[in-house]
């Protein structure tokens, strides 16, 4: 398992101080044991993906090509133009997108349910020809309405589009996004929010999509949320918090720990990172998170 940029570097002054000299079998057990966790292979408790966005500067031929080499497993958040090139390179996508109206607009405004309705049920007969497992679509802004008002609606115009997600085997999935730093005004932004969202459209084809970055700032508690909703959730993002950056020790979650918790409630679906990489190798960085969630 490769060191994170901050361990490596820590390493790295250790070694120029001259001080692993006076802690030989401490840095000796510790380097032996990360040399045996280097040849570990990825766990089968957690399949991975990761977020196109995020790589928008590498072709997808090589994000697919590279990040198999390292253990992913699927690309996050491309549409059907790109779905192809995808499984060409063994991979799947196991959040798609393709249709909608953006973040903003979305299900909770009437005034866009007929688009919505008409290019979703165009999509998912798509979808389920690449055996794409899920669909991505979001609430909108609230720009007033109130919360109640906002899941009444997201469910009327949601359940139009269930019968063809059910009858295609597709799952059409909302993502909880935070209101405070990234997407001022969203209204899925609260678990609660959304399970009772699941609740009213009483759907199994239905679930959420719970981005761990996003929740960790509106609300925290992750584990514990994890655990006692992980019956409606189809899908998970990572994202570093503060700032939306590595996974690793330079951010406040404990990732191996939230992993652990995600692959004890029996999850057999995807993790996917969504993370703005910092290291100048991003693909190094990818492949360090992959090491990070495996568990």
């Amino acid at each position: 398992m490769k060191f994170s940029k901050t361990r490596r570097d820590t390493i790295k002054k250790i070694m120029a101080s001259g001080s692993v000299l006076s802690l030989p079998g401490l840095l000796h057990n510790r380097l032996e044991a990360a040399n045996t966790a280097m040849g570990m292979e990825l766990s089968e408790k957690i399949n991975h993906s990761a977020c196109k966005w995020c790589y928008n500067d590498i072709p997808l031929e090589e994000l697919c090509e590279k990040g198999k080499a390292f253990g992913l497993q699927s690309i996050d958040l491309v549409g059907p133009k790109e779905w192809p090139i995808v499984q060409e390179h063994g991979l799947t996508c196991a959040m798609g997108n393709g249709a909608g109206m953006g973040i903003a607009r979305g299900w909770n405004n009437p005034v866009f349910h007929e688009k919505l309705i008409q290019d979703f049920s165009n999509l998912i007969p798509v979808a389920a020809k690449y055996k794409i497992p899920n669909i991505i679509v979001m609430s909108g802004n609230r720009e007033g309405m109130d919360d109640e008002t906002g899941l009444k609606n997201c469910a009327e115009g949601l359940k139009k589009i269930m019968s063809e997600a059910e009858k295609y085997k597709v799952n059409i999935v909302m993502e909880l996004l935070n209101s405070k730093i990234d997407h001022k005004d969203y209204m899925c932004d609260h678990t609660v929010w959304g399970v009772e969202l699941c609740n009213m459209i009483g759907s199994e084809n239905f679930k959420l999509l719970y981005d761990i970055y996003h929740m960790q700032i509106m609300e925290g508690d992750v584990i514990r949320t994890i655990k006692e909703n992980h019956q409606y959730i189809a899908h998970y993002h990572t994202g570093g918090v503060p700032g939306r950056h590595e996974i690793d020790d330079t951010q406040e979650l404990y990732y191996p720990a939230i992993m652990k918790a995600i692959a004890e409630t029996g999850f057999t679906g995807y993790v996917a990172q969504e993370f703005i990489p910092t290291w100048d190798d991003k693909l190094e960085a990818l492949e360090d998170a992959l090491k990070i969630c495996t568990v």
